[in-house]
């Protein structure tokens, strides 16, 4: 707690601080009313205009009786800018370090903290991997003032709640909950603010990933996502006005949507960006296409290992040139290029990056086929599975997607139809033992079966009166 000597309150945050070392950590002396004053903050978190607003306020204050305490001054000589009073050290610590400036003067037992800060960000665009045909071209920046703003101007509710937190014993990184009052599942908001408050950590050095890791320990042997990604505030919004929870962690560009099924993860916002049935047709076809790119090489292998049980009118996948690598070598091979390409491609310059994925990709696999070590064949289909991949935007999903592939392709070699039978089994089981943040099951309303709601999940319906638009989208 801090004394009624200005000159140890002083030296007490200036070595919390250690504004003697840090260049970035400015000490304003000034004097007010022949009162003597110091402000603490950081240069490049605030806000120089408002800065110079009110030090003409306080130098222009002739009235010593005003600085009798940090109350009297602000009713006084605080005109505008938010404003606390902070009767701790470590709080007055937390909020310069967190960009809030704070000013201490003789007379004070306690210091004010001036909410003038501002952070250096890019502007707010359109996400590059949440695109959307219609809609909003806006998305989500580093700074998490401005991604909770973008929601409140979607949702102009009293409802609606934003709750601020702070994770990390060095990093103390700012976390926002949003979500509707009157809508969220209170059990659920509960677990999930009591779970953050409990959590123990130096820092969230990566973030959202790290805030992930830190409330869900358990079960990360499974792929699938346990909770989804969004760069769109109309996303987030919809979610929220769906009953569901929003987390935003700042110096992230991207929102946590919680709880979330497989269902949730497969969802776009172009699908209530356009017509009923314009939005169904694609809903549809991204389901079609994501079962494809699992299911499409685990099956051409064992249409390949048993050839008298292939029909004829598909008996032209059997047509493949002779080659001294097995087909399942092959397959498994080109998915690793194709993610090294990708690699490749992320660290390449941005001028380069196009050129060197074509070209890449043309010369690897014609190449490759010309030297005998590949079928066209394979080469065909593991083209078309990297693609489908991209028909949903999660890459979480993509990976998971992959390694169901990598699971029905071994099963399948090793195995012939009863090892293609295991996997998907396998596959089956280890869907619906994965859970939810929340504990529900990760397929529903498949498992357990609510037929309105899955059909809400697979048909675009028209809105109706009083219903809200969307759910988990992204």
């Amino acid at each position: 707690m801090f004394t009624a000597d200005y000159e140890q309150n002083r030296q007490l945050i200036a070595r919390l601080l250690r504004s003697d070392e840090c260049f970035d950590i400015i000490e304003r002396h000034i004097v007010i009313a022949g009162k003597k004053a110091v402000i603490f903050y950081i240069n490049g978190l605030i806000k120089d205009d408002i800065m110079e607003k009110l030090m003409e306020f306080f130098y222009n204050n002739t009235r010593p009786e005003y600085l009798s305490s940090a109350e009297e001054f602000t009713r006084h000589c605080v005109p505008y800018v938010e404003i606390s009073i902070v009767d701790h050290p470590d709080e007055v610590v937390k909020n310069v370090l967190s960009g809030i400036p704070c000013m201490m003067a003789e007379g004070f037992t306690s210091a004010i903290a001036f909410d003038m800060r501002t952070y250096p960000q890019r502007s707010t665009s359109e996400p590059e991997d949440d695109k959307v045909l219609r809609g909003s071209k806006d998305g989500f920046v580093e700074t998490v003032i401005f991604n909770s703003a973008l929601i409140r101007r979607r949702i102009r509710s009293s409802h609606f709640i934003t709750k601020a937190m702070t994770v990390g014993r060095e990093s103390k990184s700012d976390i926002i909950i949003c979500y509707m009052d009157n809508k969220v599942d209170k059990q659920l908001l509960h677990n999930i603010t009591d779970r953050i408050k409990g959590l123990n950590i130096a820092n969230l050095s990566m973030n959202q990933q790290s805030l992930i890791e830190a409330l869900y320990q358990k079960k990360w042997l499974n792929p699938f996502p346990k909770i989804k990604y969004t760069e769109r505030p109309d996303v987030a919004a919809a979610v929220c006005l769906k009953g569901n929870i929003v987390i935003l962690v700042d110096n992230s560009p991207s929102a946590l949507l919680i709880p979330t099924s497989i269902f949730d993860v497969l969802e776009e916002a172009d699908d209530y960006y356009f017509p009923p049935i314009t939005g169904t047709y694609i809903r549809v076809t991204r389901y079609l296409i994501t079962l494809a790119s699992v299911l499409l090489t685990p099956l051409w292998l064992l249409c390949l290992q048993n050839p008298e049980h292939v029909p004829e009118i598909f008996r032209f996948v059997l047509n493949i040139e002779p080659t001294s690598l097995p087909i399942y070598w092959q397959l498994i091979i080109m998915e690793l290029c194709i993610d090294g390409l990708r690699l490749a491609a992320l660290h390449t310059p941005s001028s380069l990056t196009s050129a060197i994925g074509i070209i890449g990709a043309i010369a690897f696999s014609q190449f490759a086929v010309d030297a005998g070590w590949f079928t066209t064949a394979s080469t065909l289909y593991v083209a078309f599975v990297t693609i489908a991949n991209y028909s949903q935007p999660n890459y979480e999903l993509g990976y998971s997607l992959k390694y169901a592939r990598f699971i029905l392709l071994t099963a399948t070699a090793i195995g012939n139809l009863p090892g293609f039978i295991i996997g998907i089994i396998l596959l089956i089981i280890i869907l619906a033992s994965n859970k939810t943040i929340s504990g529900k099951s990760y397929l529903y309303p498949l498992i357990p079966f609510k037929p309105q709601e899955l059909k809400k999940k697979l048909v675009r319906t028209r809105m109706q009166q009083g219903q809200t638009t969307g759910g988990n989208a992204s």
